[in-house]
């Protein structure tokens, strides 16, 4: 969750440093839709360090994840880190790259470049008033989140771990670690 505080974050630091104005529904419309993006990145890299950890638990036979040696958890968080850097970059590079003309206002006549030769390219327009909020909001939003998401969210998985280690060491295991 603190991936979207991260996205909107950059989107209100975006609007700020540019000097854009902010539009209240088409940037509510843009802050939801780079929410479930930027989520959906997390959970990418949370999803393969826990494959990563419970194939550790496997390969050392305990049961827990908080069995696992320390040094251990630590390559297992930096090893899913480098391995899903390049579907979490590529997710968001493709989609700011994507959203640029949107936010621009590209616009391009296919149908006069077949028929004139000729495709009436300007950039601006009507569409850029109504889609380039929302358009700006996702850029700014996720340029920011992306690199704080692939820093803070192994960070968060790290602390985790460690705070479950003290909260059993100091209220006491539950069950056996080889029952």
């Amino acid at each position: 969750m603190l991936t979207v505080l991260f996205s909107t974050i950059g989107v209100f630091l975006g609007y700020v440093f540019t000097g854009m104005d902010v539009v209240v529904i088409m940037t509510g419309v843009g802050i939801i839709s780079l929410a479930g993006i930027v989520v959906n990145n997390a959970i990418v890299l949370i999803d393969y360090t826990n494959l990563l950890l419970h194939r550790r638990r496997a390969e050392l036979g305990v049961l827990r994840d908080t069995d696992i040696p320390l040094p251990e958890v630590k390559d297992a968080i930096i090893q899913a880190g480098s391995r899903r850097l390049r579907p979490v970059l590529l997710t968001a590079i493709t989609t700011v790259l994507g959203l640029v003309p949107l936010a621009i206002g590209f616009n391009f006549n296919f149908f006069t470049l077949i028929t004139e030769s000729d495709p009436h390219f300007f950039i601006g327009g009507d569409n850029v008033a109504f889609w380039g909020p929302m358009a700006w909001t996702v850029i700014y939003g996720l340029t920011f989140a992306t690199f704080l998401t692939l820093v803070i969210v192994p960070v968060m998985v790290w602390l985790s771990h460690l705070g479950v280690l003290k909260w059993q060491a100091r209220f006491g295991d539950k069950e056996p670690a080889n029952a």
